[in-house]
């Protein structure tokens, strides 16, 4: 073994290596902003986030913030090679933050997570009064469901809805399970679309009229319709009739008949009763292939309640052709 061969190597000690060099920082340089950009320059350059911005100096020193700071030579920034000031922070509300130091205020975007982002980025920069303009549309405008429907779970709750209603009150029943497995090809569809229709008509008047569901009824579907703390229609949407020896249930999707129930239910939208001879328009038979109507009188005697049916076969050949 040769003599030099037992001397550490150039840059080791013995049985150690040198560590890696640096890692080189990104081509940008810390400096003033007095130093880097003259004083005569009339705009400023912001890369904030990735999103460019372009303004000037008297915005930006216009109120007491960070940013005014930054540009008044308070403080150091950062800038890349093209002179572009360069601040770590997401660039999304970073417009409305500088159209409120130009203006004083500023259109608050819509929504209420929107809102808490730019408070987010006001608190940042410390531009207090755009803070407080956030802060006050929160707690002045909170949110409310669009629509809240009721699910009823009991025959007490049904009646509490009902007698505690001041509007008008349309219910729909459905048990998507009830007699399963002897339903019709179509009839999934057709019970789709009548819980489809619900949805539609609780988004076009859910301020006039409170729409509630039922899962604890025995029919599959049916729609009941009341006034004035009574039930004055109800759209039964089930039928059964019998097919090759065999019990089949079917449930049918009358929608210009539920269509025409609900804005029935609008007549008793205000606490005066309605002319009487609206009242009675409304108490009119229908006479279409396929279903029928009939009156009741309700549980004290006087009150009429119109069930609309569809009309149940009691053999395969009872029905009309074309059915």
């Amino acid at each position: 073994m040769s003599g030099d061969s037992c001397l550490p190597r150039r840059g080791t000690q013995a049985g150690r290596t040198s560590p890696p060099p640096p890692l080189v920082p990104p081509t940008t340089k810390t400096c003033s902003y007095r130093g880097a950009v003259g004083l005569g320059n009339k705009y400023v350059r912001l890369n904030v986030g990735g999103n460019l911005f372009y303004t000037t100096l008297p915005v930006l020193n216009k109120q007491h913030s960070m940013l005014e700071a930054m540009f008044s030579g308070k403080t150091e920034v950062f800038t890349d090679k093209q002179g572009w000031i360069l601040i770590d922070r997401s660039g999304k509300h970073f417009g409305s933050i500088l159209c409120y130091l130009r203006d004083g205020t500023v259109a608050l975007p819509k929504g209420r997570q929107a809102v808490q982002e730019l408070l987010a980025e006001a608190k940042y920069y410390f531009v207090q009064g755009l803070v407080d303009l956030c802060q006050n549309s929160l707690q002045g405008n909170k949110e409310q469901p669009l629509c809240v429907i009721p699910v009823v779970t009991s025959r007490k709750e049904e009646e509490r809805l009902i007698q505690c209603s001041a509007k008008p009150l349309v219910k729909l029943v459905y048990n998507r399970s009830n007699n399963k497995y002897s339903y019709t090809s179509n009839s999934d569809d057709n019970l789709l679309k009548n819980i489809e229709l619900f949805d539609r008509l609780s988004l076009s008047f859910n301020g006039r009229v409170l729409f509630m569901k039922d899962v604890i009824g025995d029919e599959i579907c049916c729609w009941s319709f009341y006034g004035q703390r009574r039930k004055l229609a109800e759209v039964c949407c089930t039928s059964i009739f019998y097919a090759t020896e065999k019990k089949q249930t079917k449930v049918e999707f009358p929608e210009a008949r539920i269509y025409e129930e609900t804005l029935n239910a609008l007549l008793y939208e205000t606490t005066p009763l309605p002319d009487n001879p609206l009242l009675e328009a409304t108490y009119r038979r229908y006479n279409h292939c396929g279903s029928h109507s009939e009156e009741e009188e309700g549980p004290g005697g006087g009150e009429r309640v119109r069930r609309i049916h569809v009309k149940r076969y009691s053999t395969y050949d009872d029905r009309p052709l074309g059915h």
